[in-house]
């Protein structure tokens, strides 16, 4: 049976609620052991007190007396045990409320009994430890030392004398009843407290699990906007810009220039076409070659100079590169790559310009691209911080996120009429070079 002290917050029964919901452990096992234990002793007590009273030379209308108080008492113990397994189980309300009721009932019983035959002073034994685990500490030491006077008068009472091992044997079985109470009592809170435990931990992970998929979800957010602004964004924009340009000289009846912007366009939608595919396969895990880096960088300053010129835009693009070329980690190429259509498309959307250098450098401990233009310049000051409301701002901003995770940098220097330096810089240690025509 099962049950709390209202005035001792430490009794297993104020733990046990808390407990019911929580997983077993390997003490579950050696607490079961016990209670299993205490019943089947309690049993054996009770029918040795039976068979000890069938034989003795008592009258027949006490044993008939004894039979049935006897068959009571075991009826009234087998509820209480199957009550505190279903409890255990989660299929039955708290046995706190009548448990007291109960242990009173079989503690009458058993005096009784104990007036009507001594035999059933064993009974103690079992008793001990139910008062010790449903009274708690304090209630239960006065209980205890109750049962154990009731067990030396009855003994007094049916011998007629009180003899020294009347005494000492149900005082050392009240004491050892008491330690092994406590101990039982300290295994129980210790394995509550484990499993309790045990859940703060599994809720511990499950939170972190479920924080780490949160920033991990917007991570990918965030990436995914960086790569769509990278490859579709600025196609689309440059789509637009020679579109509107084709409109103005189909209506100025020029039709060949506007089958040039045509043939322009057919050409940006395909280079982003491929962007996309790239994008969608994730076609980055291989390092690229020192020719390759190169000759995209150059491929991309042609177009960004074409599509400049065909939306009425023109400006000159020059590819520059300093020092011995060298095969490229994957993400610090992709991000050179990056870097260099984010300046381009800037300088051809904002700057102005007439003319623009893109260059890329390969120094013994880092590489770097810049890219200048000698357009009109900025206030670096009026430069976004963050992506604006409307979806724009978001190249500058997710570049620098882009160059934070492989520790790079990014600087830009410009002013008003004076034209912009964006430059890029990736702490890199290249071993393996190749000399570059």
């Amino acid at each position: 049976m099962k049950t709390s002290n209202p005035d001792d917050l430490t009794s297993p029964g104020n733990t046990l609620a808390d407990a019911d919901q929580l997983p077993a452990s390997a003490g579950d096992l050696v607490l079961r052991v016990l209670r299993v234990g205490l019943h089947v002793g309690f049993a054996a007590l009770l029918g040795v007190g039976l068979v000890r009273m069938m034989v003795s030379e008592e009258s027949l209308g006490r044993r008939l007396l004894a039979i049935i108080l006897t068959g009571l008492l075991a009826a009234l113990y087998l509820v209480g045990t199957i009550a505190e397994k279903r409890h255990f189980g989660g299929r039955a309300p708290s046995t706190v409320q009548w448990a007291k009721w109960w242990l009173g009932g079989v503690v009458v019983l058993w005096l009784l009994l104990m007036y009507l035959n001594a035999d059933y002073s064993w009974l103690a034994f079992p008793l001990f430890f139910l008062h010790l685990h449903i009274l708690g500490p304090r209630h239960s030491l006065i209980a205890v030392t109750l049962l154990t006077a009731v067990v030396i008068g009855a003994g007094a009472f049916h011998s007629g004398s009180l003899s020294a091992p009347q005494v000492i044997g149900p005082v050392v079985g009240a004491i050892f009843a008491v330690v092994m109470g406590m101990a039982y009592r300290a295994l129980y809170t210790e394995g509550v407290n484990q499993r309790r435990a045990l859940i703060e931990l599994r809720a511990t992970r499950a939170a972190l699990a479920e924080e780490q998929h949160r920033a991990g979800t917007l991570s990918e957010r965030t990436r995914l906007a960086r790569e769509i602004h990278d490859t579709l964004a600025q196609g689309f924009s440059s789509i637009v810009l020679v579109s509107r340009s084709a409109s103005a000289a189909l209506a100025a009846g020029d039709t060949a220039a506007a089958a040039e912007r045509l043939e322009t366009i057919g050409a940006t939608a395909a280079e982003n076409l491929a962007e996309a595919r790239d994008f969608v396969r994730d076609l980055t895990g291989e390092e690229t070659g020192a020719q390759g880096l190169a000759g995209r960088l150059r491929r991309l300053c042609a177009s960004t100079e074409r599509t400049a010129e065909a939306a009425g835009q023109g400006f000159e693009v020059v590819f520059k590169q300093d020092g011995p070329a060298a095969a490229l980690p994957s993400p610090v190429s992709a991000a050179l790559w990056r870097a260099a259509q984010c300046g381009l498309a800037n300088v051809a959307s904002h700057a102005r310009a007439s003319h623009a250098v893109l260059s890329l450098g390969y120094l013994p401990d880092a590489v770097t691209l810049d890219v200048f233009d000698d357009g009109r310049g900025m206030d670096l000051d009026e430069l976004p911080r963050e992506p604006r409301a409307d979806g724009t701002g978001f190249g500058l901003a997710g570049l620098r996120e882009r160059l934070a995770l492989l520790d790079g940098t990014l600087d830009i220097e410009s002013a008003p009429g004076e034209g912009t330096v964006l430059a890029v810089r990736i702490p890199w240690n290249g071993t393996e070079r190749e000399n570059h025509a």
